[in-house]
């Protein structure tokens, strides 16, 4: 292992999906979000091809012995960027940031219950206090008051279902692991999303400027190398150990909603976030150690056996 390697990997991943959030969010104004979805996946399809390529596993990498689980995994992913893409066109990216970390958090309740993963009172508790989070975020968008914004209401539910959809996603991944090679997961989510994305082609499409048509192909080439690098940190280090680091991205939305898009956030939602983010690294600690416990467990009982 090179834990060094993998975080630095895993830091750079997410430098890359937020520039690539970045760029849809800049044109949102221009293409509907199934538009984007489309960009940003089709693009990404030569990046995933020339990784491959570069692994040697171009003739046999995509090869699945489990097509529908990757066609729900694509569904439900699918709708899942969409929904996200949605809410970049109506809050605030900082915003949006602090909502997607809901996903981690159900992903423990939904590995509960549909992995029949065991879930005891400590992540209980933290996915609860994050969850509170969640709700502190988006509750000035959900009050009822003259100040009430439906657009940024909407905002906030579509970016909440979406980081629904996104946690029951990775239950999916958590299945296809078990049979399927990395590969063939990303090389699949690519092309199913590419093709369900055209599904909303009768919503209608916009004709992008030149401008905008660029923002969108680099977007798609920077989620292709976006998933390339957070794939690659897993070899380096263990999962625990880089988790931690995606809370990282906050710093960044504050950044680059403030300097670019003119967003100041609001003390409501830098308190949310923080909770929320608190919540998530209790969470990665005490997956750590029951990690830790269970090595410790194997070895002991290996120890025993020779």
């Amino acid at each position: 292992m090179q834990p060094l390697r993998g975080i630095l990997l895993k830091v750079l991943s997410v430098c890359t999906f937020m520039a690539m959030a970045s760029l849809i969010k800049a044109a949102s104004d221009a293409v509907p979000p199934g538009q984007a979805v489309f960009f940003r996946s089709f693009f990404a399809i030569p990046i995933i091809l020339g990784w491959l390529a570069m692994r040697g596993e171009l003739r046999d990498g995509w090869k699945t012995s489990n097509p529908m689980g990757h066609l729900w995994r694509g569904l439900i992913g699918t709708s899942a960027m969409g929904l996200g893409f949605t809410g970049l066109g109506l809050l605030p990216l900082p915003e949006v940031t602090a909502i997607g970390y809901a996903a981690p958090l159900l992903v423990v309740i939904f590995a509960a219950m549909f992995l029949n993963e065991e879930v005891r009172a400590f992540r209980l508790t933290a996915v609860g206090l994050g969850m509170i989070g969640v709700l502190i975020v988006i509750s000035p968008r959900l009050s009822v008051g003259a100040a009430l914004d439906v657009s940024e209401t909407l905002g906030a539910v579509v970016v909440l279902m979406g980081a629904v959809l996104a946690a029951l996603a990775q239950v999916f991944v958590r299945k296809l692991v078990m049979t399927e090679d990395t590969a063939a997961i990303v090389f699949w989510f690519t092309i199913t999303s590419s093709v369900m994305s055209l599904l909303t082609l009768p919503w209608g499409w916009a004709v992008p400027s030149f401008s905008v048509a660029l923002m969108l192909i680099a977007a798609g080439l920077l989620g292709g190398i976006g998933q390339i690098l957070l794939t690659s940190s897993y070899r380096f280090a263990d999962a625990s150990l880089v988790a931690p680091f995606d809370y990282t991205s906050m710093i960044l939305a504050l950044a680059i909603g403030y300097l670019v898009f003119d967003e100041v956030p609001t003390g409501t939602m830098l308190v949310g976030a923080g909770i929320v983010i608190l919540a998530g690294v209790l969470i990665i600690w005490r997956e750590r150690q029951l990690g830790l416990k269970r090595a410790r467990q194997r070895k002991a009982t290996g120890n025993v056996g020779g």
